[in-house]
């Protein structure tokens, strides 16, 4: 099944790209933790119930580790660690973490592949991937504005 996306034209008027096309992926929605127990179930020896515990447990345990102070790594998967959100400080003096760290968030890094015949680092979960434009809408690609339906 490929990767959807749809035309969109940039309408800011301070982009340097504006009036300009590109391509968005567009999410036909979202695999919530039962669909995910159901495929899971039909892989292995586990019985649906089984699997969104060990799931829901992960998550607990996930957030065990990021408040401690750790990442996760789940080999064939990728890495997890939180980052922060921060003002910049005019010295390293006058930095306090109440006034310049301003948030946090989730970074995640795919598990990337490499082999000494093809030196090209391919992540996990995009390696072959394939697109396809999303038809549930139309562009005119003679010069007009974009269509939903």
């Amino acid at each position: 099944m490929p990767v959807f996306y749809q035309l969109r034209q940039e309408n800011n008027p301070k982009s340097v790209n504006v009036g300009k096309w590109y391509a968005r992926a567009k999410c036909l929605g979202y695999w919530d933790l039962e669909k995910l127990a159901d495929h899971i179930q039909d892989n292995v020896s586990a019985k649906k119930s089984d699997v969104i515990a060990v799931l829901r447990e992960l998550v607990v345990v996930m957030r065990e580790a990021f408040d401690a102070g750790y990442g996760v790594k789940i080999d064939g998967f990728g890495r997890f660690k939180v980052g922060l959100k921060t003002k910049a400080a005019e010295s390293a003096k006058e930095f306090t973490a109440a006034k310049h760290i301003v948030g946090s968030r989730m970074n995640f890094q795919p598990e990337v592949h490499w082999t000494a015949s093809d030196p090209a680092r391919r992540k996990q979960f995009l390696n072959g991937l394939k697109v396809e434009e999303y038809g549930a809408y139309s562009v005119d690609k003679s010069g007009g504005e974009e269509e939903e339906p």
